[in-house]
């Protein structure tokens, strides 16, 4: 199949909350401005947003994230809002609109679900409307969740064929030893989704990212790469960083196919 012009970025919930603080509009801006001159370029850019439980919990007053799944299906309820009015005021900026897009595992695999979907981002994208996806968290059971949005921003490219996969994260990239615990650990900057040190790095046990939120990014370029989609990894806070992907810079660590 044709590859299409189209990047997914995915943010973050560490970074789009500012580690729980609340929404931080100031960092978004930036990539919004980002987006839009991605735009201007003539590629299509999906947002899949983290964040909104973490939102609602800020604005319900909660300081512990509880265990019972109705009080985080309220509290994403609740920060859903935040995230839209947020991402809708700064890209009004640009007169770029956007679109709110909630999808449960169960959307992806029913076929009816499929096109549906499929047809409607493909006509968000012809408008030059960027859509935000979210996990819908209100009516996801076990059964039909995504488990995190890393997968499921995986899942997106794959279906849209992307191009680009972007995960903007609170950390660097993906390392050959926990920096944490090991000094002389080295950034990678260029893998192949195949290569066996990143199966090692990834590794569930005993591996350096086996117990943090690496693995599932690391995964999700690997799901990714089954659309010979190309992902990036990296740190969301680095200055102009999907400008500078854009340009060619190796930011945070790029997995190829």
């Amino acid at each position: 199949m044709k590859k299409n012009k189209c990047w997914v970025v995915k943010i973050g919930s560490a970074l789009l909350t500012n580690n729980g603080e609340g929404i931080d509009k100031q960092l978004i801006s930036q990539w919004v401005e980002q987006i839009v001159s991605l735009q201007a370029h003539n590629i299509d850019v999906v947002l899949v947003s983290s964040g909104s439980i973490v939102e609602g919990m800020k604005r319900l007053g909660w300081k512990e994230k509880p265990s019972d799944i109705h009080k985080l299906q309220a509290a994403a309820a609740v920060g859903q809002m935040g995230l839209v009015q947020a991402y809708e005021s700064l890209f009004a900026k640009y007169n770029v609109q956007t679109a709110q897009v909630l999808l449960t595992r169960d959307n992806l695999i029913n076929s009816k679900h499929f096109e549906n979907i499929s047809a409607t981002l493909a006509n968000l994208l012809d408008f030059g409307i960027v859509p935000v996806i979210n996990e819908n968290d209100t009516v996801a059971t076990e059964e039909i969740k995504f488990g995190d949005n890393d997968t499921l921003a995986a899942l997106v490219a794959n279906f849209l064929n992307a191009e680009r996969l972007v995960i903007l994260t609170d950390q660097h990239g993906v390392f050959d030893a926990d920096p944490r615990k090991n000094a002389n650990a080295n950034l990678i900057d260029k893998i192949h989704f195949n290569d066996e040190k990143l199966e090692r790095v990834a590794g569930k046990t005993g591996g350096a990212l086996g117990s943090g939120g690496m693995y599932s990014k690391v995964m999700a370029a690997k799901q990714a790469a089954e659309s010979d989609t190309i992902s990036n990894i990296a740190w969301g806070r680095e200055k102009e960083v999907l400008t500078r992907i854009y340009q060619g810079e190796y930011i945070g660590t790029l997995i190829h196919c």
